[in-house]
């Protein structure tokens, strides 16, 4: 059994809306070199969140689970299936958030778009991994952290 899953975000358009809007603007008033500098850099940064968040790709690896953004694949997240010890289809709320962060008492959340998502307990702590497929994805993990306990 394989599962591999690609979630796309609307959002990455908006920010690569941005960052372009942003350099254009730029190169329109270049007469300052501050504007084109700071409207450049920004613009840039824009563009570049917008290819690390266009997508969510969680991926069976064998023996662990991958959790990737991208299409530009700079974050990523391995979560082997031993340490996982429990794995339900949720929802997340509005303090869970969006992208990568850490909540005090929620613990991690890796979200692409939308509240749907899989709960997992990983050595204890609490993950989130949002998917519009939060329900096959929960099921999948169930069946590998059951292979795993069997084993």
């Amino acid at each position: 059994m394989n599962y591999s899953h690609t979630q796309r975000g609307p959002i990455s358009w908006l920010l690569a809306l941005i960052g372009v809007t942003a350099w254009v603007a730029a190169i329109a008033n270049s007469g300052d070199p501050r504007f084109l500098l700071i409207g450049g850099f920004f613009g840039a940064i824009m563009i570049l969140l917008a290819l690390c968040f266009g997508t969510l790709t969680v991926n069976d690896e064998g023996d662990s689970l991958l959790v990737r953004f991208g299409p530009l694949p700079l974050f990523r997240k391995h979560v082997e299936y031993e340490q996982i010890s429990h794995a339900e289809p949720a929802k997340s709320s509005f303090i869970d958030g969006w992208g990568i962060h850490y909540v005090p008492g929620r613990g991690w959340t890796y979200n692409l778009w939308g509240w749907k998502c899989v709960l997992l307990k990983v050595n204890g702590r609490t993950v989130r991994i949002g998917s519009d497929d939060a329900e096959n994805l929960a099921s999948f993990i169930q069946t590998k952290i059951g292979a795993h306990a069997a084993a």
